[in-house]
């Protein structure tokens, strides 16, 4: 059977790192406040000459790198962004062109969950035969859409991005390597409870993130659970065969809440959100690549991913390395 292959993985973070203490400096907030709430310390926000598309270009580039493949070989770039350098063209065509490679790029809108969005497409093209080798890049520079004045949003989010290299393989094995299983929802009636309050169609400008985060909070926890069970019996496993779970890095909390619901212990969960807070889009690819650089993360081992974001999307893929 031809599946989608995880070949390799990158990130990239911006120069800048800032601390719960400078956010205090500011806000009416204090370090222990933000890490009793969240469990953040610190998160990466994007400087002057750096944005989505210089991100996910360097993510890109370190992905290819520690794939071993070259960026000529790429002919499918799916960038997953809320955050893009314009309205358009699509980010993914910027990327292509500073990588010199050829084929379709197009960018996914599907905040949060973006990167699982873009994974599914990625990986029904590959399976399809419309591809061969696939970037598929989550990126974000949240930290241009936030209400610095907010304290209840803003010192959730930072900026960053990361990066897979996945190949289509004749995979003869049932559970062998490859994107087992991937399930994908979205429920507009929800909206206003994580949007942008701007939009070229609307206000005609690029508005500022709002978010009533309890309400949020109870979705999530609900809707991850469910979405991982659905990918589990999809795949015909059991939360006892996950050797790690990467989830969106939103909140301690509701990665804690969601690993209780599945019956899975903490240890078996990537969590980066202390360091890198939430990076929308990017979160999944860059804790993941962080597990993977450490050691943690190995081939053979099967890996779910899940995240939930604004709209409300959600969604979850199982992934054998």
């Amino acid at each position: 059977m031809i599946r989608s292959v995880f070949r390799g993985v990158g990130h990239a973070l911006p120069a800048r790192v800032v601390s719960n203490d400078e956010l205090a400096q500011q806000l009416d907030t204090s370090d222990e406040w933000i890490r009793e709430r969240t469990g953040i310390t610190q998160r990466y926000i994007a400087g002057e000459g750096e944005t989505t598309g210089s991100l996910a270009t360097a993510a890109a580039r370190a992905a290819l790198a520690d794939a071993g493949i070259d960026a000529s070989a790429v002919d499918l770039i799916v960038l997953a962004t809320a955050t893009p350098d314009q309205t358009f063209p699509a980010t993914a065509t910027l990327v292509q062109h500073a990588l010199g490679c050829s084929g379709a790029a197009f960018d996914v809108a599907a905040v949060c969950s973006g990167f699982l969005y873009a994974l599914g497409t990625a990986d029904s093209m590959l399976r399809s035969g419309m591809a061969t080798t696939a970037l598929v890049i989550g990126a974000e520079t949240f930290s241009r859409i936030l209400d610095w004045e907010d304290r209840t949003t803003c010192v959730l989010f930072g900026d960053g991005a990361g990066a897979f290299v996945l190949q289509a393989a004749d995979v003869a094995e049932h559970d062998g390597p490859g994107v087992l299983a991937t399930k994908l929802h979205a429920d507009g009636q929800h909206r206003d409870l994580l949007h942008v309050d701007g939009g070229p169609s609307t206000t005609g400008t690029v508005g500022k993130l709002r978010m009533k985060g309890r309400e949020v909070f109870r979705h999530a926890v609900v809707n991850l659970a469910e979405v991982l069970a659905e990918v589990l019996e999809a795949s015909g496993h059991t939360p006892q065969d996950i050797d790690w779970v990467v989830p969106h890095q939103a909140n301690f909390r509701i990665l804690d809440a969601t690993a209780r619901k599945l019956g899975l212990p903490m240890e078996r969960m990537v969590v980066t959100v202390d360091r890198h807070a939430n990076t929308s889009a990017a979160s999944v690819p860059l804790a993941f690549a962080v597990a993977r650089a450490d050691g943690r993360i190995k081939d053979g081992d099967l890996v779910m991913l899940e995240a939930m974001g604004g709209g409300f999307t959600w969604g979850a893929s199982l992934l054998r390395l």
